[in-house]
């Protein structure tokens, strides 16, 4: 048996609540399934993690080294995510931007600095290029936006997950899963 963050989650639930009953309750599944997987994790583990009684449980020495492990681990995992949605979301991190020369100015200027104005933990890094080598690029994860002009239909290409071809525009702003248009 490999130990998943269920496990940790339930044995740490049922130490706070005192209960199989009540952890279940809490994170909205049925009793059967903390006991269960509680006693397989203990079988595996070799050590009882809980006295249980007829008003509930307690944790053992075992299950108080246990709890205070699984909870830092908890945590780490719970600050790992975190970490990376930041940086998933573009609030952290690298930001890759493809631009036609002749667009590194005007709007897009005061849009990247808006958005670094407004996202200071965010590293943008500007790469100049032609429109075809900066969507080949997005393609594969190269670039993560490309603001590009002139652009040729491209079958494989559709606006924003409604199907519809890319046409030929004033601007197109192409990145990992999406393309916006404007004329």
């Amino acid at each position: 048996m490999t130990i998943e963050l269920k496990h940790l989650r339930y044995v740490v639930a049922a130490s706070t609540c005192g209960s199989f009953r009540r952890a279940a309750m809490s994170l909205g599944i049925r009793q059967s399934a903390i006991s269960r997987r509680i006693r397989d994790l203990e079988d595996e583990l070799g050590a009882s993690l809980f006295n249980r009684h007829s008003g509930g449980v307690i944790l053992t020495h075992a299950g108080k080294k246990f709890v205070r492990h699984a909870r830092q681990a908890l945590s780490e995992v719970s600050s790992a995510a975190a970490d990376v949605g930041l940086i998933g979301r573009g609030e952290e991190g690298v930001v890759r931007v493809g631009i036609f020369s002749s667009l590194a100015s005007g709007f897009l200027a005061q849009m990247l600095r808006a958005y670094s104005n407004r996202y200071g933990d965010v590293r943008i890094d500007i790469v100049e290029g032609a429109p075809l080598d900066h969507i080949s690029a997005v393609r594969m994860h190269k670039l993560d936006v490309a603001f590009v002009t002139g652009v040729p239909p491209r079958p494989t290409c559709c606006s924003a997950g409604t199907g519809r071809t890319c046409r030929r525009s004033s601007l197109a702003a192409y990145g990992a899963f999406d393309v916006f248009e404007a004329r």
